[in-house]
């Protein structure tokens, strides 16, 4: 055992409170106080950082927001990622720290350095929060939704940590003397601990599921191509997809001032500057539309150095030195390229208009029409003039974006973002025989929950990972997961009925010998 003076205490007492002398009694008093807020801040950054990890499906989301503001394109989100990991490191390992203190029975005397990163850290979670309620208030709900992935597991985490945390609350409900404090301990610990062992009553999720009840794997669409391993709506990311054995492709289609259908998702403001040099190529032009150029001008532009500059899914370094000098050189394509390429593959074309009035949209079908590609390979999804382009193209399959237009036109195919379902509705829907594709799917956690909630198909940036996968990252049987669940809870529960007991005798075995040595000190003699 350390002494009250030990070297080991002296570094203890340095690290937390960065302070060699034991701290006066004014600075004790509010050592719990400043344990609580540790505590509370130590979770905030562990939510905040499940927060950050869920959302990395929708990370090129936070990028273009960055982009739209500050004209720059860099990969905001791993910043901060990486901000959220360091702050939660921190704090983690303060909050370790200070356990450890505690069970040494020194002073949680927290420095003020410590208090201001604390505090800066708060600040950062807050405005965080704020920004996602704010300006990516659908973020929310892919939170929420991926509670259905991880739930069981969180829940499982929770009983071990509370199992060892037991301990420690045993320990204080021994050593207060109080008698409320003892019961506002208790029933403190009591309530968390009956919250964690019955959560999954309410935990649901599909994955919870009979193995011979599962769906099929959802298809793939190569949204622009394939573009964490090429640059995105080019011929090469195209072609990359293909080998990804996707069942469509999906781009964004705009017209030139010389109305020729060519293939690139920014438009406004942004217009080719993320993808293109035309800074560099049209310097002092006005290009905040797509008909303020040509097809021949758009034709000079350079679609592919940007990507291996920014590598922005820092996958640059997988490409072979011919791969990179092929994404080099990639120029903005135009829509028949890409038909040609698809009717070659006997691919389907899924597209957005991003100027839907009625001129883009002639001119649009009549490109599909002249380029001989079967009508059914066509996705048609822009909904204005959808009854126009059934006249001259009954052929295509029309897409909704929308349940109750789908409904009222009677359609049998539906396109929307993953979290606008829920699984109980994949499955209403599959039942009426409605093909549900469901986009941006990046992460296997989330396409293996769509997987399970029986989706048709996801638009995916990450086909090439995507692909690899023969099963969903985890089924479980309900009755087994009930099984596994109760034994988890009755062995915590073992666990710290035992700790318990065994506290109780240790500090009864101390009352007892400090009592045996009063009692003896009565019949020596004083000095």
């Amino acid at each position: 055992m350390m002494s009250e003076d030990s070297c080991g205490r002296k570094c203890c007492r340095v690290m937390y409170s960065c302070n060699w002398r034991q701290p006066s009694e004014r600075k004790r008093k509010c050592s719990c106080c400043w344990l609580s807020v540790l505590t509370a801040v130590s979770l905030l950054t562990l939510f905040w950082m499940y927060v950050c990890l869920m959302a990395f499906n929708d990370r090129e989301d936070v990028n273009w927001k960055a982009f739209s503001i500050l004209k720059l394109w860099v990969n905001w989100f791993m910043v901060l990622i990486v901000i959220a990991a360091v702050l939660t490191i921190y704090c983690i390992l303060l909050l370790v720290f200070a356990l450890v203190q505690l069970a040494l029975k020194e002073p949680l005397d927290l420095h003020c350095l410590h208090k201001l990163f604390l505090f800066l850290g708060v600040v950062f979670i807050a405005l965080g929060t704020t920004g996602i309620s704010l300006q990516w208030k659908k973020e929310w709900h892919t939170v929420l939704l991926s509670l259905q992935a991880t739930a069981p597991f969180l829940q499982m985490g929770g009983v071990g940590a509370l199992t060892l945390v037991s301990c420690l609350v045993f320990q204080c409900f021994q050593r207060t003397r109080r008698i409320a404090s003892k019961i506002l301990i208790m029933v403190v610990f009591a309530g968390v601990s009956v919250a964690i062992f019955l959560s999954p009553l309410l935990i649901q999720s599909p994955c919870l599921v009979e193995e011979k009840q599962l769906p099929p794997k959802p298809a793939l669409i190569g949204h622009r191509g394939a573009p964490m391993l090429t640059p995105e709506n080019t011929l090469m990311s195209f072609r990359r997809s293909v080998g990804c054995h996707v069942i469509a492709f999906e781009t964004d289609v705009q017209l030139s001032k010389d109305r020729v259908p060519y293939l690139m998702h920014d438009h406004g403001s942004h217009f080719l500057r993320r993808t293109t040099d035309v800074l560099h190529k049209f310097p002092g032009k006005d290009f905040n539309h797509s008909t303020n150029l040509t097809w021949e001008e758009l034709q000079e532009l350079n679609a592919g150095d940007w990507f291996l500059k920014t590598d922005p899914f820092c996958s640059v370094s997988q490409l072979s030195e011919q791969e990179k000098k092929t994404a080099g050189n990639q120029s903005v394509p135009s829509l028949l390229q890409l038909l040609d390429l698809a009717k070659t593959h006997n691919t389907s074309v899924i597209f957005d208009l991003k100027n839907d009035n009625n001129n883009d949209t002639i001119d649009t079908v009549n490109t599909i029409l002249k380029s001989g590609i079967p009508q059914d390979l066509i996705l048609w999804l822009p909904p204005k003039h959808r009854v126009d382009v059934r006249e001259v193209a009954p052929g295509f399959i029309q897409v909704y974006n929308d349940v109750s237009d789908m409904d009222l036109d009677r359609g049998d195919h539906l396109n929307v973002k993953y979290s606008a379902l829920s699984a109980t509705e994949i499955w209403e829907l599959r039942s009426r025989n409605v093909s549900v594709n469901l986009w941006v799917v990046n992460e296997p956690w989330l396409f293996s929950l769509l997987w399970c909630s029986g989706a048709n198909s996801v638009t995916t940036n990450a086909c090439s990972l995507l692909q690899d996968m023969t099963q969903p990252d985890w089924t479980m049987r309900p009755d087994r997961y009930r099984m596994i669940w109760i034994t988890v809870d009755l062995g915590s529960l073992l666990i710290m009925v035992t700790l318990f007991i065994l506290q109780r005798e240790r500090e009864a075995k101390k009352g007892f010998s400090g009592w045996n040595q009063r009692e003896l000190s009565l019949f020596l003699p004083s000095e």
